[in-house]
C-alpha cells in the first residue's frame, strides 16, 4: 500500500557495502509511492513472477524507470511456484518492453524441482539445501544442464560483445581467454549506460537467489559516484547548473515522502545529491524561499527509526524538524540555493463524497485530511461549490477504500461515503415569441 525504506549492509569480495532499499507496492492505484522512489534512486530491481511475467503495471513501472533513466536489473521470483517458466518470462519481458534482457542465470529445475540457479558468469552451480535458505552450496553444473547452460553462456558473450569493445576482441580471437571479470565491468558499463538488463532467477519467500541479487545490485548497479552530475536549476536566473555528487559540495537534497509518526511528529524522506546534512543545519525550502532548521536525523530501518548525526551525498534519511515542507521540495544550503527536478505525479481519477457520520467530527476530519494530503500527493480533497459536498478523490476504487480505512482505523473518524451529486443547471438558449388568451373566472 506504501512504499517501505530500509539501509543494509552486504558484504562481497572483501568489502561491505552499503545498499538503501526503498520496497515499492505492486498495484497500479499506488503508482506514486514507484514515481516518487524512482525519482530519488539510482538504480532498480524489476521484480517479476515466473508464472504470471510482465503484467500491465509492470508495463507501467517500466515506462516510469524510462522516463528518470534508471539503470535496473531484472529478477524473476517465484520459480517455486506452479506453472513457473523462465525463459518464457524472458522473451516477455524482451518483447513487451522492448528491453535488451540479458540473463547471467540458468534456473536448476522449476515449480516443485527448484533446487538453484546455474552461474553463468563463473559457470558454476549454485544449489540451496536448507529450509531457510541462508546458505548454499557452490558445484559443478549437473550434466544434464551442461549444454543448455553453455547455449545460455554464449549467447550472454554474444550480446555483450556487441556492447563492448573489450569482449569483441577477445570473443572473436580467444573466447576461452574471457574471464568472470571481465563480464562483470562490461555488463556493468552497458547496465550504467542503460543498454542491457541482467536477469536473475529465484525464490524469494525462502531466501533462494537473494545473496546471489545482493551480489548483482553491488556488481552490476551504480554506486551514487558512478551517476556523476547532478542537473540542477538556479532559483534566482533560471539556468540550468550542474551540482557535483560530493560531500564537499553545498547541501542539495530532495524530500520525497511526508510521513506523519504518532511518536515523533512529521517525518520528511530526502535523498541527499550533494553535501552532508548535519543535526542543527539551517536549510533553504525551494517552494516556500523559507529557512528551516533541523532538529533530529534519523537512518530509516523499516518501521524502525535510528538516530544519526549526519547523512552524506548519496544517502537517504529522515528529518524531524521541518513543518512546512511537501514532496518535492528541494532543501539545499541557503548561501547556495538550488532547485531540483521535481516529482511529476497523475492527476487523480475517482472521486467519492464523504462526511463525517457525527457534526462534532467536522474539524476532527479536516485535520486529519490535510495530513493524508501532506503524505500522498495523488489524493484532493475539494468542496464542490454548488452542492456543499466534500469530494475525496484518488487514483481509483482500492486507494480511495485504504484512505477510508485509514481514517477509521488512525483517526477514528466515522464516514459516510457516497456518489458526488451531479448538479445540473438550466439555461435560455433561444428567444421565443408565444401567444395565450388569458381567460379566469373571477
Amino acid at each position: 500500500i506504501s512504499s517501505a525504506a530500509i539501509t543494509t549492509y552486504w558484504k562481497h569480495r572483501d568489502h561491505t557495502w552499503q545498499i538503501n532499499i526503498i520496497d515499492t507496492p505492486g498495484h497500479v492505484d499506488f503508482t506514486a509511492e514507484v514515481e516518487r522512489s524512482l525519482r530519488v534512486l539510482d538504480s532498480a530491481i524489476a521484480i517479476f513472477d515466473a508464472r504470471s511475467g510482465v503484467q500491465p503495471q509492470s508495463e507501467t513501472v517500466w515506462q516510469q524507470a524510462n522516463h528518470y533513466n534508471i539503470p535496473r536489473i531484472a529478477f524473476i521470483n517465484k520459480m517455486d511456484r506452479q506453472g513457473a517458466d523462465f525463459g518464457r518470462v524472458v522473451n516477455e519481458i524482451r518483447e513487451r518492453l522492448h528491453a535488451n534482457v540479458l540473463p547471467v542465470q540458468w534456473p536448476i529445475g522449476a515449480e516443485d524441482d527448484f533446487t538453484g540457479v546455474i552461474d553463468l558468469v563463473t559457470m558454476k552451480a549454485l544449489l540451496w539445501n536448507t529450509p531457510d535458505g541462508k546458505t548454499y552450496e557452490t558445484m559443478n553444473i549437473p550434466a544434464d544442464l551442461q549444454n543448455a547452460a553453455l547455449e545460455a553462456r554464449n549467447y550472454l558473450l554474444g550480446e555483450l560483445s556487441l556492447l563492448d569493445e573489450s569482449i569483441l576482441n577477445k570473443y572473436t580471437t580467444d573466447p576461452e581467454s574471457i574471464t568472470a571479470d571481465d563480464i562483470y565491468n562490461a555488463l556493468r558499463g552497458a547496465v550504467i549506460r542503460l543498454e542491457a538488463v541482467p536477469v536473475l532467477a529465484g525464490a524469494a519467500y525462502k531466501n533462494k537467489g537473494i545473496q546471489p541479487l545482493l551480489d548483482a545490485v553491488v556488481t552490476y548497479l551504480p554506486a551514487p559516484a558512478d551517476i556523476g552530475q547532478v542537473k540542477a536549476t538556479d532559483p534566482v536566473t533560471d539556468q540550468t547548473v550542474m551540482i557535483d555528487a560530493s560531500e564537499t559540495a553545498p547541501l542539495a537534497a530532495l524530500a520525497f515522502k511526508i510521513i506523519t509518526d504518532d511518536y515523533v511528529g512529521k517525518l520528511t524522506l530526502v535523498r541527499v545529491y550533494a553535501g552532508v546534512l548535519r543535526s542543527g543545519d539551517t536549510l533553504w525550502n525551494s517552494r516556500t524561499g523559507r529557512k528551516a532548521r533541523i532538529s533530529r536525523l534519523m537512518r530509516i530501518m523499516s518501521d524502525k527509526f535510528d538516530t544519526v548525526e549526519e547523512i552524506g551525498a548519496g544517502d537517504i534519511g529522515a528529518v524531524i524538524g521541518l513543518k512546512d515542507v511537501k514532496t518535492g521540495d528541494t532543501l539545499s544550503h541557503p548561501g547556495h540555493p538550488v532547485l531540483l527536478e521535481k516529482i511529476s505525479f497523475p492527476e487523480p481519477m475517482i472521486g467519492y463524497a464523504i462526511e463525517a457520520k457525527s457534526a462534532k467530527d467536522n474539524d476532527k476530519l479536516g485535520d486529519a485530511l490535510a495530513r493524508l494530503l501532506d503524505e500522498d500527493p495523488t489524493l484532493s480533497v475539494a468542496v464542490d461549490n454548488a452542492t456543499g459536498q466534500t469530494i475525496l478523490k484518488g487514483m481509483g476504487e482500492l486507494h480511495l477504500e485504504v484512505v477510508l480505512e485509514k481514517l477509521a482505523a488512525q483517526y477514528h473518524l466515522e464516514i459516510n461515503k457516497g456518489k458526488p451529486q451531479i448538479a445540473y443547471k438550466e439555461i435560455f438558449t433561444k428567444a421565443v415569441t408565444h401567444h395565450e388568451v388569458y381567460k379566469k373566472q373571477n
